[in-house]
């Protein structure tokens, strides 16, 4: 029996009961990330029974980015079985919740676990979608992300987020910006942020969460002001 850790929600699993096998969701520029939440539209068949399956066993799936942009999991550069090369590095999601349509989809919300790294890629399921040998070792301390403190400039990246905004005329909830604590900022913007997927790769491969911090501090910079900054930039009036 697994012990329970005092504070941890119950529903989350423990490093022991991280699966081997799991089943994988390819899409471009999507980026799920330890602690962040992820809606998903769900509405091809084979994807359908990738998540009755996940439903009936661990709940659980991988999400990852083919090498090449473009898409699902039919895009990219093909594998010597045909299918499109995906990169090696991905996070696991746990369905916490779901909703069915009357045209068929499935409404999901992913809650993100931990990164992990394909080992190999399986034969296809039955219901046509792909799965891989995972493995979680090299991430396990992604498991204690509410406990993880970050080094954050805030002020730095107020500033950038604000140029960033005004450059692409996006607008947000600046007051809910403000409260946030620093994890849940961060893993919040790197997900949501309309990033490219190398950018979103990096992100998500970034050691841990202060230097997913400065990285994302730099890609704003970058998109913002055309070169990342060794010193904040003046903030506008």
């Amino acid at each position: 029996m697994t012990e329970r850790v005092p504070g941890r929600n119950p529903f989350e699993p423990s490093f022991e009961q991280l699966p081997e096998t799991l089943p994988i969701f390819p899409l471009s520029g999507v980026l799920l990330l330890p602690g962040g939440k992820l809606p998903l539209n769900v509405f091809e068949p084979r994807y359908l029974s990738m998540i009755f399956d996940a439903l009936a066993g661990h709940r659980m799936i991988g999400m990852v980015q083919p090498m090449q942009p473009g898409g699902y999991a039919g895009d990219g550069l093909p594998t010597e079985d045909g299918r499109p090369k995906v990169h090696k590095v991905g996070c696991a999601g746990r369905i916490v919740s779901f909703n069915e349509t009357e045209d068929g989809r499935l409404l999901l919300a992913l809650s993100g676990v931990c990164r992990f790294e394909i080992v190999r890629e399986l034969d296809l399921a039955h219901g046509g979608y792909r799965r891989v040998s995972s493995v979680f070792s090299p991430y396990r301390a992604d498991l204690d992300h509410a406990d993880e403190e970050v080094e954050l400039d805030r002020d730095r990246l107020m500033a950038a987020l604000a140029a960033f905004f005004r450059g692409r005329n996006l607008s947000t909830d600046w007051d809910a910006v403000k409260k946030a604590a620093d994890a849940n900022l961060v893993t919040s913007l790197s997900m949501v942020l309309p990033f490219g997927p190398a950018e979103k790769q990096a992100l998500l491969e970034a050691a841990d969460s202060t230097a997913r911090a400065k990285l994302l501090v730099a890609f704003l910079e970058m998109n913002a002001f055309g070169q990342a900054s060794e010193t904040p930039p003046k903030r506008a009036n």
